[in-house]
């Protein structure tokens, strides 16, 4: 690669107490604008891979690089990199008693001291990006999950972020939502945008990937292009994963 990765993960480890080991040796550069989805069964350490990204779980051994600074237990660099880690969750977290504008703007405002005017226009781009600006005005729990989704989409894109995590973003939403989100993920992962997206809908993964990441038990097992990850896993354990995902 001729650009420095803007992710780099180096023989990363971390434990929870003392005895469980949830990741394992991870070593995985990311290059920038590349699309990756990470898939597993639960309890292999997705999240908690993407989650250390921008140190919402911290690592105990291991070097974590993102966007040329290292991720240690210095407040400054954990701050300068969650300014570029835009982050959407499985539940929305949105607060409900504001408004769509308000939980947008909130942010931009309180942590980037962006006027009230600049980042209500913000907000409106990014809510038109996702196709919800005619919600607004609405609170969060008058919108379907769908639509709630797509507006923590928008906020977290307010930041101007360089890299996007997705943790499961389609698992709490009834089926018919699901495609609505995923279109608006597809779009973004046609704009150049870094993504890391932890999810078992194998068709987005087709669909925007340049790389499937199949985890289990901490390690990182396999990595291949969606075509051959799905064609032709390598390793018995995605074999075994596929056919239970796939049905055949």
């Amino acid at each position: 690669m001729s650009e420095p990765a803007i992710i780099s993960f180096d023989k990363v480890n971390k434990w929870y107490g003392n005895d469980f080991h949830v990741l394992r040796d991870i070593d995985l550069s990311v290059a920038k604008g590349e699309r990756i989805v990470i898939c597993g069964p639960s309890g292999s350490g997705k999240s908690t891979l993407i989650r250390c990204i921008n140190r919402l779980e911290e690592h105990q051994q291991g070097t974590l690089t993102v966007d040329g600074t290292e991720l240690t237990d210095d407040v400054k660099a954990i701050d300068k990199v969650r300014k570029n880690v835009g982050m959407v969750f499985q539940q929305f977290n949105l607060f409900p008693h504001l408004t769509v504008l308000e939980n947008l703007t909130l942010s931009p405002m309180w942590v980037g001291k962006m006027p009230k005017k600049e980042a209500e226009e913000r907000a409106m781009q990014q809510l038109q990006r996702v196709r919800i600006a005619e919600q607004a005005k609405k609170f969060p729990l008058q919108l379907s999950g769908g639509q709630q989704q797509r507006v923590a989409i928008a906020r977290a894109l307010c930041l101007t972020p360089k890299i996007m995590l997705f943790d499961e973003p389609t698992s709490a939403l009834d089926p018919e939502m699901i495609k609505e989100v995923l279109d608006v993920m597809i779009e973004l992962a046609n704009q150049g945008i870094t993504m890391l997206c932890v999810t078992h809908e194998m068709g987005f993964a087709k669909a925007v990937a340049d790389r499937v990441i199949f985890m289990d038990q901490g390690q990182i097992v396999e990595q291949n292009s969606p075509h051959e990850f799905f064609n032709n896993p390598q390793n018995e354990r995605s074999k075994d994963f596929l056919s239970k995902i796939l049905g055949h």
